[in-house]
């Protein structure tokens, strides 16, 4: 068995390619079910954000983690192929410990990584796929995370994705108290996308969720309106700025909506935000001459910016990761030791109860107690030194060194160098 993380993410594969492997919430427990029926596939966790799509397996077999993502996300494996990554061993555990730590982020250091990756423990515990390797692998991980963060300045002036589209906004319409914005979602990060834009006290607040409640929660923080996602073919005209992000698996905003909007708005611009993958947004909405609509992947140019100042933290964050990886990796080797060690014990348990069992016969029938002992004493030397004296004497000139090496290890011995 070995440990296993396989996926593509904002390095290895577009977007279009990134939303076609996305696993939401709401299909997590399915697709965990299927993952670990996977032959050779004893644990599994499985990772998706808007920027990647990881799965992390106790496997005996990459290939068929990868033949299964690709089957059931319904993507040709030839498509998928050229995309994804695999690593095994120290360097699948090294991978995992930089995305908890941001090191692997489109914005570096950003911290909602790790509660998305808590999230994606918890969703393989609900399935009851999550083990005692995959789990050691995440609490590792997340205590890595912290020590990076308490030690390092990996956080400092970081450019969330929030502010970078608020950047973008300013370049569109300069002063941002005029213009009114629109939230699609609820979730985490239009909330981080709200509180940056409603700092610059924008006209119009208006959030659209499926769930009125949680909108209406999000909006009145913000002193905003809430109204349905079916209600924004009406909404869309009168808002200048809007920015999406929800979990639906198809767009929710299509480019005749967009088109109409447009015209009811006299062509004055529209700046448009899709963070969602798949995306919330059809990608032809941003052809037309009056709309600017940026992607998750389009925002990177923006907030790369910073990370050269950050360069040292970076070099220090790796020093604390190459640390508790080899921390994990010692835990792991132990770990494996452990049915070699359980099956000697029982071997020699199997031993001195026979013997006790041959003792206590002889005193029963009335042998000194003292012969009995001393019998059960060499009996048991003997049978405990058999193996290992055989081994010794019978290795040839290209083993007996280890074996000899070995033996004065184990059983705590002075070789005759070290005596003299």
């Amino acid at each position: 068995m070995i440990l296993l993380a396989l996926g593509l993410n904002h390095h290895s594969a577009p977007l279009a390619i990134r939303e076609q492997v996305a696993f939401n919430a709401g299909i997590l427990p399915q697709a965990l079910a299927a993952l670990i029926e996977v032959p050779g596939v004893l644990e599994a966790a499985i990772l998706s954000t808007c920027n990647r799509t990881e799965l992390y397996c106790a496997a005996m077999d990459a290939e068929a983690v990868s033949a299964w993502l690709a089957h059931f996300s319904r993507v040709e494996r030839a498509v998928l192929a050229p995309f994804l990554y695999t690593f095994s061993g120290d360097v699948a555990v090294r991978h995992a410990f930089r995305v908890a730590c941001g090191l692997d982020s489109m914005v570096l250091g950003e911290p909602q990584i790790l509660g998305q990756m808590k999230d994606a423990m918890r969703a393989a515990e609900n399935a009851n796929t999550l083990g005692t390797l995959l789990g050691k692998l995440f609490q590792r991980a997340f205590a890595t995370a912290k020590e990076v963060r308490t030690c390092t300045e990996i956080g400092a002036n970081t450019v969330s994705m929030a502010a970078a589209a608020v950047q973008l906004a300013e370049r569109i319409f300069g002063n941002l108290s005029e213009q009114g914005v629109l939230f699609v979602g609820a979730g985490e990060m239009i909330e981080l996308c709200a509180a940056h834009f409603c700092a610059h006290n924008p006209k119009r607040i208006t959030v659209a969720n499926r769930t009125l409640e949680r909108g209406r929660a999000l909006a009145e923080r913000f002193h905003g309106e809430t109204l349905r996602l079916d209600e924004l073919a009406e909404a869309l005209p009168l808002h200048d700025i809007i920015i999406s992000c929800t979990a639906s698996p198809l767009p929710l905003i299509g480019l005749g909506l967009v088109e109409r909007a447009l015209k009811a708005r006299r062509h004055r611009p529209l700046f448009m935000v899709d963070l969602a993958v798949p995306r919330d947004i059809e990608p032809e909405a941003g052809d037309l001459d009056d709309v600017f609509l940026y992607t998750v992947d389009d925002l990177a140019c923006v907030v790369e910016s910073g990370v050269e100042s950050r360069q040292a933290a970076v070099e220090e964050a790796e020093r604390i990761i190459t640390a508790q990886v080899d921390e994990f990796l010692r835990w792991q080797s132990a770990r494996e030791i452990v049915p070699l060690i359980r099956k000697l014990r029982d071997n020699v348990e199997r031993t001195r109860r026979h013997e006790l069992e041959l003792a206590q016969k002889r005193l029963a029938a009335g042998a000194p107690p003292d012969v009995v002992l001393e019998a059960l004493s060499q009996r048991l030397a003997n049978k405990f030194l058999h193996a290992p004296t055989e081994a010794l004497q019978t290795a040839d000139a290209q083993h007996r060194p280890a074996l000899q090496q070995a033996t004065l290890r184990l059983f705590h011995l002075r070789s005759e160098e070290s005596a003299q």
